[in-house]
């Protein structure tokens, strides 16, 4: 069994602690060792304030565990934090016993036998976020209140910055537009909603993902041509998952968006194409089969 590293302990133990007052997390209990993690530090508006990386921080948590993997756990793990089906105020010992009854299971073999476990989820989730963001060269433009207008001087230069900044952010509004309706079709679907609004909101979210690829597309050729930069393929795979689909569907569709086409010429332009059409939105209605339990990886059966 491999030995867990240094930088893994010093993780799972800042979690650990961070446990013992629950969320929302505050600079006075803040642990360096996860402040200083590349995926809150890129999340922070003053990356160099250890305030900004504090709401980074908190913020990254209260994702990692809505979105929590495994679904048996998932409101255990919510309540240990201190987040609904738990009540503000509430310490840990209240949280604890709460975090068990979701989970089916007896105080004193949950806090022994299934809490770390939860918590070494945790930080492996934090790491696992941490290595994405270092493995890719690229972040989104931190922003901040604007005191003065932003004039450019009538400078070649200043010109190319400029241009290099605007389509940098429309690449990034892209990404992030194509996030959020992925996000919707799941949230949908969680929701059990009517099966025609989830297909609309799947067609949308496939322009929109399609708009971000054409984009990316447009910024790699122009501005990061280099190899050593990120690609289009990894720059996309931000916005969320998406169905498999061959090269050729993913050209069809990346084509049916390019030049800033509205969602309606790009249903128009895809119109004959119902295989492709089925193959996204079958694959996102399908649901994914539930991720083994902490139970059953731990004694290989349910408990």
């Amino acid at each position: 069994m491999p030995r867990k590293s240094p930088v893994e302990i010093e993780v799972v133990g800042a979690v650990d602690r961070l446990l013992r007052r629950g969320l929302p997390v505050t600079p006075a209990i803040a642990d360096p060792v996860l402040l200083d993690l590349r995926g809150i530090v890129a999340r922070a508006v003053d990356p160099a304030d250890e305030a900004s990386r504090t709401t980074a921080l908190d913020g990254t948590l209260r994702g990692l565990l809505a979105r929590f993997p495994d679904t048996r756990y998932g409101p255990a793990v919510r309540a240990l934090f201190g987040l609904p089906p738990a009540e503000p105020g509430q310490n840990l010992t209240m949280r604890r016993e709460l975090a068990a009854r979701q989970a089916g299971h007896e105080v004193h073999h949950f806090r022994k036998r299934v809490e770390p476990k939860l918590v070494e989820k945790i930080a492996w989730e934090l790491l696992a976020d941490a290595d994405r963001f270092t493995r890719l060269p690229m972040i989104a433009p931190r922003l901040a209140p604007a005191t003065n207008r932003q004039t450019i001087p009538a400078d070649p230069f200043a010109w190319e910055v400029a241009e290099h900044e605007e389509q940098l952010c429309r690449l990034w509004s892209a990404i992030y537009a194509a996030r959020a309706e992925l996000l919707a079709v799941e949230r949908l679907i969680s929701l059990d909603t009517d099966r025609v609004d989830v297909m609309r909101t799947a067609v949308t979210a496939a322009w929109r993902w399609a708009t971000a690829r054409a984009e990316a597309i447009g910024y790699i050729a122009a501005f990061a041509p280099d190899p050593g930069k990120a690609s289009v393929d990894e720059l996309v795979a931000l916005a969320g998952w998406t169905p498999m689909l061959t090269e050729a569907q993913v050209s069809r569709l990346t084509e049916a968006a390019t030049g800033g086409a509205s969602r309606e010429q790009f249903v128009a332009a895809l119109h004959d194409e119902t295989e492709l059409g089925n193959v996204w939105v079958q694959g996102l209605l399908t649901q994914p089969e539930p991720a083994n339990s902490i139970t059953e990886q731990e004694n290989g059966s349910p408990s």
